[in-house]
């Protein structure tokens, strides 16, 4: 005797309840689901125009310096194979480096992106934090993402993440790899980097890299001596080297940062 087909009813029930059971675990692991949405395909939309639920903004047009001094930072960065980025904060270090990076990445002059920083917050171990080493990275990271996001379009940076062609990863973890040829990598925070370190980063840089390495000797989070003074003391007149300082009046976050370090670090009195 053949069995008895679930009511209609029973089906929807079914259906609703895992429905719930799907939203109550996005709500509690939201990183774990955070692809799911990236596109909705609706099969009975009545328009071509609507092709995903979000689209990110993003900005085609070529990067364009805001100042003088970021200007000559893109130039230094175009020409040279190591570029060393310092000042403080709002000077547009990393966005310049990251915008750079995704415009080459898009116009096929590159292969792939990394990005890294010391993870000085977390002991460079990030054990006590959930989830996979992406995960617990990312928001160390989540500043450059939005910089991609932005010059190349959330989906394509999430394809990028996927397959390799945009590597983020802890300083930690450069340790025995090589940056190849038509690689741009780049290094934030690197204050935060001890001389050992820096020096394990810099041996990394393989033929044809470009390597831009971003900070602010004064806002050092380690004690002694960092990895960033020391090295542009070191690599002081080395071929394909260069180091651009940024200056306050450079600042172009806002006016109120500029205030803030104003106050937090006086100028040197004449």
């Amino acid at each position: 005797m053949a069995k008895k087909a679930p009511s209609r009813g029973r089906s929807q029930q079914r259906a609703n309840l895992e429905d719930n059971v799907y939203r109550d675990r996005k709500t509690r692991h939201p990183r774990r689901y955070e692809n799911d949405s990236a596109i909705v395909v609706d099969l009975n939309a009545r328009t071509h125009n609507l092709h995903t639920a979000y689209a990110a903004s993003r900005s085609p047009a070529p990067l364009t310096a805001r100042t003088s001094a970021q200007q000559c930072y893109i130039e230094a960065i175009r020409n040279h194979c190591l570029t060393f980025g310092i000042g403080p904060a709002g000077t547009g270090k990393s966005y310049c480096a990251g915008a750079l990076a995704a415009q080459a990445l898009e116009a096929g002059q590159i292969d792939r992106i990394i990005l890294t920083r010391p993870a000085v917050e977390a002991g460079e171990q990030l054990g006590f934090l959930p989830g996979d080493l992406h995960e617990k990275f990312s928001p160390y990271i989540d500043a450059f993402r939005d910089i991609l996001n932005a010059r190349l379009g959330a989906g394509t940076v999430d394809y990028c993440l996927r397959h390799g062609r945009i590597v983020a990863s802890p300083l930690a973890y450069m340790r025995g790899k090589t940056f190849d040829e038509r690689t741009f990598v780049v290094l934030d925070e690197a204050q935060n980097t001890t001389p050992a370190q820096m020096k394990m980063f810099l041996t990394r840089i393989g033929e044809d890299s470009r390597v831009v390495v971003n900070g602010d000797v004064r806002q050092s989070d380690i004690r002694g001596r960092n990895g960033l003074e020391d090295a542009i003391e070191r690599l002081a007149g080395v071929p394909g080297v260069h180091v651009h300082c940024f200056e306050r009046a450079d600042i172009v976050r806002s006016g109120l940062v500029r205030e803030i370090i104003d106050r937090y670090e006086p100028p040197p009195m004449p």
